[in-house]
């Protein structure tokens, strides 16, 4: 029963409704390959004995032939989500010991659906980062290696924690957030799907927050079929969170037909950058065959503005996250400095905030607060919303004119070696996140799927981006590139 943590959400979920396994079986053989993964630092914040009371009441719902689609489902929480009674820490140390009396609306969601979580998942710290090497909790370590190289890998980032875990087979799935990237990057490093959904489809009341126009939950799941599942018990009207929308949610498995005849699939010009590798050229071109081949059109675009999104990015990012850790001060939770001898409350906010912070964290803080500045703030931040607003307009002009979805790398290269980049200039590392960041600017749909591997054996993937509320759509488009792609490669067990 070992290999009942490799199967999918939906061949669980036939599997549990048949009666041929119990959800408290699934439960145990998932924590067993957490117990057995330590060495991918994955998992941060073990909860076994909640994972076996909620089995134990999936198992009750599922007698009883009335049980939803996550019902008895194994899931790795993202650290940044707070869970009732369980650490969340956001992978800071100025969270430390902070255990929230509240859970989030969408792990509530998942649970209310019946899912089962495991426990919380390592990230690097309030979610800044693109190779999980700024958490307070160490690295995590994606599943994959390079050929027969023991170098550890990164798994991409801020969710890294997540794509390692499910990459893996510790658990059937995960939660993550993506404020720039942060679900599909980690996604197409390790081999598995990555869903950021349009601005507002999940809530992000009781998730930590980085920069609150640009968050967003998603399914990290190990096929499309899954994040489809996934994404339908997650997402829905929140009115704890003012930005969630009020729109029904689809059955997005439902519309998983794989037809995409007569689509129009967009190729941006602009993301055919100066010295990307050869292989993820031709890792695009070969997407967009596929496609071609399963009855879509391939139609030249232009996104003129895409020059513009990184450096857009790290301004408003940092800008919104300076004004929300203003709250970690040591007065109401986390952790506090100890204070010396005539220390008054400036001593306190200035010890705690150096003791706490890691150092991305205090470089984007001191960014985003250099850029609100009086001085700044038309030259800088101003002046990236304005951008924001002509790189939005430029997928809506794209849309308007009959694109359906856009395809485009996922990122600028496969995973990278643990410390290659973290210690260079951080703008290289900023550099991961250029295919990406444009959907968090433009409050789109945008899924990476699987595609391919590089001649090291390491893998590949592909980048849609849809039209707003349309996932169902997107989903299906990139349903069809998976069937064509055919991934089925799988990390050999290192750990």
């Amino acid at each position: 029963m070992s290999d009942l943590s490799s199967l999918t959400i939906a061949a669980a979920r036939d599997k549990l409704r048949r009666k041929e396994i119990t959800a408290t079986e699934l439960t145990e053989a998932c924590l067993s390959a957490v117990e057995s993964a330590d060495a991918l630092g994955a998992f941060v914040h073990k909860t076994p004995e909640l994972a076996l009371t909620q089995a134990g009441h999936a198992d009750a719902r599922l007698a009883e032939g009335d049980a939803p689609d996550m019902c008895g489902i194994p899931l790795g929480i993202k650290d940044l989500f707070c869970t009732k009674g369980v650490p969340s820490q956001a992978a800071s140390a100025i969270l430390e010991g902070f255990k929230p009396e509240y859970e989030s609306t969408v792990s509530q969601n998942l649970f209310d659906a019946g899912a089962v979580m495991l426990g919380k998942l390592n990230m690097d710290e309030f979610a800044m980062g693109s190779s999980n090497e700024t958490s307070t909790y160490g690295n995590a370590v994606n599943p994959w290696r390079r050929g027969n190289e023991d170098t550890a890998l990164t798994p991409g980032g801020s969710s890294g924690g997540s794509a390692s875990a499910v990459a893996a087979d510790l658990c059937l799935a995960a939660t993550g957030t993506d404020t720039g990237g942060s679900i599909r990057q980690p996604a197409a490093f390790v081999g598995i799907t990555g869903l950021k959904p349009t601005y507002g489809r999940c809530s992000r009341w009781g998730i930590v927050a980085f920069a609150s126009s640009l968050d967003q939950a998603g399914p990290m799941t190990k096929d499309v079929r899954d994040a489809a599942i996934m994404l339908g018990t997650m997402a829905g009207h929140d009115p704890k969170d003012s930005t969630s929308a009020d729109l029904a949610v689809p059955d997005f498995e439902a519309m998983l037909t794989g037809d995409i005849r007569g689509k129009v699939i967009g190729i941006p010009k602009e993301y055919r950058m100066d010295g990307m590798p050869e292989e993820i050229e031709t890792l695009w071109s070969e997407g967009a065959a596929m496609l071609k081949a399963a009855g879509a059109e391939l139609r030249d675009i232009s996104l003129p503005h895409t020059k513009y999104a990184l450096p857009a990015y790290y301004v408003i990012a940092p800008a919104e996250a300076s004004s929300n850790l203003a709250r970690y001060d040591g007065v109401r939770f986390g952790h506090r400095a100890q204070l010396g001898q005539g220390d008054g409350i400036t001593e306190m906010y200035e010890k705690t905030r150096a003791e706490g912070f890691g150092p991305e964290v205090q470089r984007r803080v001191m960014v985003g607060t250099y850029v609100l500045s009086a001085g700044f703030y038309d030259a800088y931040y101003n002046r990236a919303r304005k951008v924001r607003a002509l790189i939005k307009r430029d997928f809506e002009t794209v849309f308007a004119d009959g694109v359906d979805a856009i395809l485009t790398p996922a990122t600028p290269s496969a995973a990278f070696g643990l410390g290659e980049m973290i210690d260079a200039d951080p703008v290289q590392m900023y550099l991961n996140d250029v295919f990406t960041v444009t959907v968090n600017l433009a409050g789109l749909p945008g899924i990476a799927v699987p595609t391919g591997l590089d001649r090291q054996g390491l893998p590949l993937g592909l980048q849609l981006i849809g039209r707003p509320w349309e996932e169902g759509d997107l989903l299906n488009t990139a349903y069809a590139l998976e069937e064509a792609a055919g991934f089925v490669a799988k990390p050999q067990r290192w750990w």
